[in-house]
């Protein structure tokens, strides 16, 4: 498939573990038609990952009657994903964090920080229920 540069594409999937990769490719294709390098897709690609795992865990309680809505945008040497669940949202303040001593061995904050680490801008919604992600070509990782 080509994709248009500057336009908007839409997903939306169940919240079904198994759903994401057909989304990862989807992007990973268009990632393509960039000039963002190996490492930068590796990047996206753990980053998205992180977040539909979120949506659909902790957004969506692993109910796969909800969805998990996905939105990307690609320019030459940046992409944009927003991920959303239908759940009411979290406080991130409210997230430990995991590079706390006192936090080490708690199951959770990772997949935020990795986002974060990975991603050159990461953004929540006022609600807390959709986090949008930008990567552009030797950015952040």
């Amino acid at each position: 498939m080509r994709f248009k540069k500057g336009a908007w594409y839409s997903l939306e999937i169940p919240s079904v573990p198994e759903e994401t990769l057909a989304v990862e490719e989807a992007i990973i294709e268009a990632l393509a038609q960039t000039t963002l390098s190996e490492p930068d897709v590796f990047a996206v690609r753990l980053a998205l990952d992180e977040a539909l795992a979120n949506a659909m865990k902790h957004g969506n309680d692993a109910d796969p009657k909800k969805k998990v809505f996905i939105r990307f945008r690609l320019d030459d040497s940046t992409i944009t994903i927003t991920v959303r669940d239908e759940g009411g949202g979290f406080d991130r303040s409210q997230v430990p964090d995991p590079t706390d001593d006192a936090n080490l061995e708690l199951p959770c904050g990772r997949g935020l920080l990795l986002m974060r680490c990975y991603m050159d801008s990461v953004t929540f919604n006022k609600a807390g229920n959709e986090v949008t992600m930008t990567k552009s070509r030797g950015g952040a990782s």
